[in-house]
């Protein structure tokens, strides 16, 4: 037996369905009254119109006028069967009418009143007008409402019949609308034990424009968010694995061959010393990392604060230099007197130093990196061109992975993560990375948006 109780479908459907059976409860209740309130209404004007007719012509021809125009009225075929009239005389004995006595607690009144009355030796309820005529003379003008009754019982039923339907149209509505709920959601269930199991390439069909749509729109990319860092990852432990056994394995036997019996004393200021520098490549590695891990989980808040680029390009143009100098490479600055944008002056800067100095490491003897920052209609800009080898174009999507690194440079000294780096810090403002050839060289862009 489905258990309605448990679904948030069938809640929802029974709790509309109970405010829909409340409404169509106060409307049915409001027709009652309205319907039983119209026919009062018109039995009353009747009964009164009657009346002070009667009344009139009982002035004019006394009781045995009265007495005649009673007869024909009871007569004449037009609700005949529900009209009600007593004429009593002054020793109240019946003149003419249907009733057989005179009613209980019936006294003069100017408006209608409901009794019970005996006709034709029936008990039955009526509205009655009661007036007191000339000479003693007493007159009761009235219509029996055994119709009216009949019509508010037949109401009433109406009534019942359609809150039960109400009733069973809003359990069957509750247990097809859960049942249609639970099928899609079933199926989104089934995908997500499925990616539980480590299948994280299935995803939830979005094919309706519905709120069922629109969430698995919002899930699958929730999932291409998870499984690309999932991706990073298991790239990053791989790279890892790989490119830090080589500098470990090298500290490793350098210690090694320092405490070995056969170690020269001489040597070992020198082999400590390299050993620390390798020490410190490894913190700085780590300390990259740390960078791209805060950037990319948010943890690290992005600071909003005026600053110029060109004086940025200035300093940075200055402090690599001499680096640049000694690898024989022209370091070329090209800025405006000032370009303004905002962010985090010292990770913008360590994101220009990083491309610096890939340009300055890939790029021959006798090369020129020219260094720029610009504004264009999008927002800010930090540009590192250069005239070296350049990237292949089936890589440049690529250079920005961690640890990603091209054959022709693992020579060179460096972990491959300062453009993973960069573009971790261009997404922390906002912004974003571009990289392209220059036929020869590289076109290296940190977009920012506009303050």
């Amino acid at each position: 037996m489905i258990k309605l109780t448990r679904s948030i479908a069938s809640g929802l459907a029974i709790g509309y369905g109970a405010v829909l059976a409340g409404a169509i409860a106060l409307l049915a209740i409001a027709f009652y009254a309205g319907t039983i309130g119209v026919l009062n209404q018109a039995t009353d004007t009747k009964i009164i119109t009657i009346s002070r007719r009667l009344s009139a012509q009982f002035a004019r021809g006394q009781d045995s006028g009265l007495a005649t125009a009673i007869r024909k009225q009871l007569n004449d075929g037009v609700d005949s069967d529900t009209e009600i009239f007593l004429l009593l005389s002054p020793d109240d004995k019946p003149v003419a009418g249907n009733l057989s006595r005179w009613p209980d607690a019936a006294t003069k009144t100017d408006y209608p009143l409901t009794r019970t009355v005996s006709r034709n030796d029936e008990q039955t309820e009526a509205r009655l007008i009661i007036r007191r005529l000339s000479d003693g003379y007493r007159l009761i003008v009235g219509k029996d409402l055994q119709e009216q009754q009949m019509i508010g019982e037949l109401v009433i039923r109406s009534i019942l019949v359609g809150m039960v339907l109400s009733i069973c149209l809003v359990v069957a509505g509750a247990i097809l609308f859960r049942r249609l709920i639970e099928s899609r959601i079933g199926h989104i269930r089934h995908i997500a034990h499925e990616i539980e199991r480590g299948d994280l390439s299935r995803r939830i069909p979005a094919s309706n424009n519905d709120e069922f749509g629109r969430l698995g729109v919002d899930i699958n990319r929730m999932l291409d968010r998870i499984e690309h860092l999932m991706e990073g990852v298991r790239h990053v432990s791989n790279a890892i694995a790989h490119d830090l056994r080589t500098p470990l394995t090298r500290l490793r036997n350098k210690l090694d061959e320092a405490i070995g019996p056969d170690a020269d004393l001489n040597t070992l200021p020198e082999t400590f010393v390299e050993a620390v520098q390798d020490i410190d490549d490894l913190i700085r590695l780590f300390e990259k990392l740390l960078q791209i891990a805060e950037a990319e989980s948010g943890v690290r808040t992005q600071v909003a604060d005026p600053i110029d680029l060109a004086r940025i390009v200035q300093d940075m143009v200055e402090l690599y230099d001499a680096t640049a100098e000694a690898a024989g490479v022209v370091l070329i600055a090209h800025c405006a007197v000032s370009v303004p944008a905002s962010g985090d002056r010292n990770l913008l800067a360590n994101a220009l130093a990083s491309l610096i100095d890939n340009a300055i490491k890939h790029t021959a003897a006798g090369s020129h990196v020219h260094v720029s920052a610009f504004l264009n209609e999008t927002g800010a800009c930090l540009e590192v061109r250069d005239d070296g080898p350049g990237i292949p174009a089936d890589a440049l999507t690529k250079v920005t992975e961690r640890f990603f690194r091209l054959d022709q440079s693992r020579h060179l000294p460096g972990n491959g993560i300062g453009l993973s780096v960069v573009l971790a810090i261009a997404t922390l403002h906002g912004g974003s990375l571009q990289l392209e050839s220059a036929s020869p060289g590289l076109v290296a862009r940190l977009f920012l948006p506009v303050i």
